[in-house]
């Protein structure tokens, strides 16, 4: 077997394996395995491309590999969980910018008229353009969305006037240059339209995620991870790879079905994410919910322990929160105190809760709680009236009243835990201050409610020693 035929061995395995990983991920008893998958196929097909593709320049591929392969590892160690969004955020990041690098770079080629005549030369140019564009777009809104993240930036949309006939402005004009890059293309011009049309792409990709907000930055992070895929697709179709174009594409529909499954969950129009139009409601009345609605009742840990061993059934619901204060394992602890008491314990995950897809979950199954008890939104929403206490952990948004009474307000539709229909809501946040969105909730001061204040870590181990 020749070079080529290992290489495409290598290929196919590889591919297997990817498959496998997404498999794998679907399921948290699998999600481990899954992970192994990608790993051992990546691994192989950076062994096969290395050994088979590459012909010179080994020193600065393999100080490259070196560098790059350094700093994944330090971030794989050093990062936390809670940091995990933003991290996912800017490594997107880099997958659009290598995309504009490499074409950049193929169009630079002073070989590409003679290796492309004709229709195969225009194929090859839109497949560079499409490339590009859509690189720049991953590199620039994944930008944003790691600023929002982390903090740096305001989680408010950006509700410029007339933001659509803008996008719309936007497209059409990337339409429009990449007419001209093809045309000039073929007589050994182009760059000027290819370096505008650039721009756009920034742009667009900047006033896209700045037009959606904080409450609903999870779905963002899913739909930069599919375009993230789709830029590595176009990439391998410009230089012929036949893995990138189907890891590509594996990640960039994986990625869309999540973004569609997660906007369905949350009452959102999936094509709206495209545009980057939803989450843009009520910026002023956000301002104006922030403020308070009444007084709130609070209650000490001791009573909080009172209270939950004197309940058949408790549900608990994570939020970014939890996060925050790495709460998950002692949370896990009062889960085996009280079904050891003979306790009902369950926990009800919304799927925005955090930063990312599956956040909470991963911090759960990090901590070791079982499975079994852990239950999506549409599974324990009609249960709450025979829940005795919900014990909510740093979330607002997700367990907010007014994402059903106020749709036009920025969660307005939302589906959310309702957990007010139970017996007594115990809330676990540091302060008053509002959630993600910017809005006020109005469950905190129901009278069914009651405000355990404080670090979530230090007071649900005061609770954990009253049990």
């Amino acid at each position: 077997m020749n070079i080529e035929g290992i290489i495409s061995v290598s290929y196919i395995i590889a591919t297997i394996l990817f498959i496998l990983a997404l498999g794998g991920l679907s399921n948290q008893e699998t999600a481990r395995r899954g992970n192994w998958y990608g790993i051992i196929g990546m691994a192989i097909a950076l062994i096969a491309t290395v050994l088979g593709i590459v012909t010179a320049n080994y020193v600065p591929m393999f100080i490259a590999l070196l560098i790059g392969g350094s700093i994944g590892l330090m971030a794989a160690r050093r990062v936390k969980m809670t940091q995990m969004p933003e991290l996912v955020a800017i490594l997107h990041s880099l997958v659009g910018l290598a995309a504009v690098a490499v074409g950049f770079a193929n169009f630079m080629d002073p070989d590409r008229l003679t290796h492309y005549l004709g229709v195969e030369l225009t194929i090859h140019d839109i497949e560079t353009y499409l490339g590009i564009l859509i690189g720049a777009v991953t590199f620039s809104g994944s930008v944003i969305a790691f600023g929002k993240l982390s903090g740096r930036m305001s989680g408010s949309p950006l509700t410029l006037p007339g933001r659509h006939f803008f996008n719309l402005a936007l497209l059409v004009a990337a339409i429009w240059f990449g007419y001209q890059f093809v045309v000039q293309s073929v007589d050994g011009g182009g760059m000027q339209p290819l370096i505008i049309m650039t721009v756009i792409a920034l742009v667009f990709g900047i006033h896209m995620v700045m037009a959606i907000g904080g409450a609903d930055m999870p779905v963002v992070v899913s739909m930069l991870n599919s375009y993230s895929g789709w830029a590595a697709s176009a990439t391998g179709f410009m230089l012929g790879n036949d893995l990138m174009i189907v890891t590509g594409a594996l990640v960039g529909s994986s990625g869309a079905i999540l973004s569609y499954i997660m906007c369905r969950a949350m009452n959102r129009k999936f094509l709206s994410v495209i545009a980057g139009g939803f989450g843009t409601g009520g910026g002023a009345a956000a301002a104006a919910s922030g403020e308070d609605q009444g007084e709130v009742d609070p209650i000490l840990p001791e009573e909080t322990a009172e209270l939950l061993l004197g309940a058949k059934e408790v549900m608990i619901i994570p939020g970014y929160g939890m996060a925050v204060a790495q709460a998950q394992h002692i949370v896990d602890e009062i889960t085996k105190s009280l079904r050891a008491k003979g306790v009902h314990v369950r926990f009800g995950i919304h799927p925005v809760a955090g930063r990312m897809p599956g956040h909470m979950n991963v911090l759960l199954a990090e901590a070791k709680v079982p499975y079994d008890i852990v239950f999506e939104l549409d599974e324990v929403n009609d249960d709450f009236p025979n829940v005795d206490v919900s014990i909510i952990i740093g979330a607002n948004d997700i367990v907010n009243p007014s994402a059903l009474t106020d749709p036009d307000g920025p969660i307005g539709g939302m589906p959310v835990l309702e957990c007010w229909n139970g017996g007594v809501s115990i809330v676990l946040k540091r302060s008053m201050a509002t959630g993600y969105a910017g809005v006020q909730n109005p469950l905190f001061f129901l009278d069914n409610t009651r405000m355990l204040f404080g670090d979530a870590g230090d007071t649900l181990d005061q609770v954990f020693k009253a049990l």
